[in-house]
């Protein structure tokens, strides 16, 4: 019984970052054995037992074999015979077919090293074709490790979009596609996740709404970039720069959905695209189960965010009313998660990317002289109501006036 330490722990120690989780292999053992030694078994289509005191997994070294279509079609072999490099075989990536013993020494059948040196994302087999999940993995990689220049290597973006010729990819399942594209979005660069997507082909089938957006195209005079779908990538970079709150990162990529849906006739204005927009991102939304919170910024921010940038030409009464839809009294976190994603979109345009914000301060000072307003002047003159909304309403925008000329 041998026990290394493999995948991403070993990986990110070679890059020099602290392993969030640690997993194992256990070669030469049994099930039984495990159990006897006081492991919990956790997994049901392969053995997986939790140590009894670091409850750290341990799995026992497996081969798979592909017997049906999607990423749940396989049948697993895990027995003492089977060997460290079978084990490591199955793996997607090479960087992440790197095992340690015991006493700190590397087994790399399959030159991880060397490709973790040149930064690259490559398979190890060809059996990465079997499971359509490792696309989004490996697009995710991309997003996480893009700071070291890590890139998909040619042969195993061919592969990609193979998976994707044969319809692999249309066999994953709503929460996978979530889970890897949530992870994504806490990356430093969560717009390499799409990039990569669309450059095998898989993003017209995982978000069809995002690949719909490229080579869209938009007024010169304040997009040099032209296409929406470079212009929507450059916005989720910007509102990675500006804030880590995955929500607003999300926010940011779901804004302009409705250009995509803009009359040819009209091109390159998109007029109405906002209102269009809105049945996008709920479209979107509920096919990936996105949860509820990232889609109602997403939903406000792509319907609004035009109103945030124009903050400077509204009347105050029509502040208050965006404040007001926005449900920026109640929420006034989530109105602020809105007004970073709108800053992202104002930067997110070439030659922009440095650009101050100032829409923002003026939302934030109309709030803010509505939040000073006490309310007990209108119960002291016996307002209740209608009468008591009204007046309340009245003098919110004269506030609003107030503070902005001021």
């Amino acid at each position: 019984m041998n026990i290394y330490l493999v995948g991403g722990a070993v990986r990110d120690k070679l890059l020099g970052l602290t392993p969030r989780e640690k997993d194992w292999v256990v070669v030469g053992s049994t099930a039984e054995e495990m159990l006897q030694l006081g492991y919990q078994q956790v997994g049901k289509d392969f053995p997986v037992f939790l140590h009894p005191e670091t409850h750290e997994e341990y799995a026992l070294a497996r081969t798979e074999r592909k017997t049906s279509a999607g990423y749940t079609g396989f049948t697993v072999h895990a027995s003492p015979d089977v060997s460290l490099e079978q084990d490591l075989l199955r793996r997607d990536l090479t960087i992440n077919a790197i095992a340690e013993d015991e006493s700190g020494n590397l087994i790399d059948p399959f030159n991880g090293q060397a490709d973790i040196e040149k930064g690259l994302l490559k398979h190890v087999s060809s059996a990465f074709t079997e499971d359509p999940v490792r696309i989004l993995r490996i697009a995710r990689f991309a997003a996480r490790f893009s700071k070291w220049g890590f890139h998909v290597a040619h042969s195993t973006n061919n592969l990609m979009r193979t998976m994707v010729d044969n319809g692999e990819v249309d066999a994953l399942v709503p929460e996978r596609v979530w889970a890897e594209t949530e992870k994504t979005l806490a990356a430093d660069n969560p717009q390499r996740f799409f990039e990569v997507l669309r450059g095998c082909n898989a993003l017209s089938r995982v978000f069809p709404e995002v690949d719909a957006l490229f080579g869209i195209p938009q007024p010169e005079k304040y997009h040099a970039e032209i296409d929406t779908g470079i212009h929507v990538m450059m916005v989720l970079e910007q509102a990675s720069l500006l804030s880590n709150d995955k929500q607003v990162r999300f926010a940011a990529l779901m804004h302009d959905l409705g250009k995509a849906d803009t009359p040819k006739n009209i091109l390159p204005s998109h007029h109405g695209h906002e209102q269009r927009g809105i049945k996008l991102v709920q479209q979107l939304c509920k096919r990936v189960k996105v949860p509820n919170d990232f889609r109602d910024l997403a939903v406000l921010t792509a319907k609004y965010h035009t109103h945030c940038h124009r903050a400077a030409e509204l009347k105050p009464s029509t502040l208050l009313k965006t404040l007001e839809a926005l449900d920026a009294f109640r929420r006034p976190q989530r109105f602020e998660q809105f007004l970073v994603a709108c800053h992202a979109d104002a930067r997110g345009r070439k030659g922009h990317e440095q650009d101050n914000y100032p829409q923002s301060d003026i939302f934030r000072q109309a709030l803010s002289a509505c939040n000073r307003i006490d309310n007990k002047i209108f119960i002291d003159r016996g307002l209740k109501g209608t009468h008591f909304a009204s007046a309340l309403k009245q003098e919110r925008v004269r506030s609003i006036r107030a503070a902005l000329a001021g």
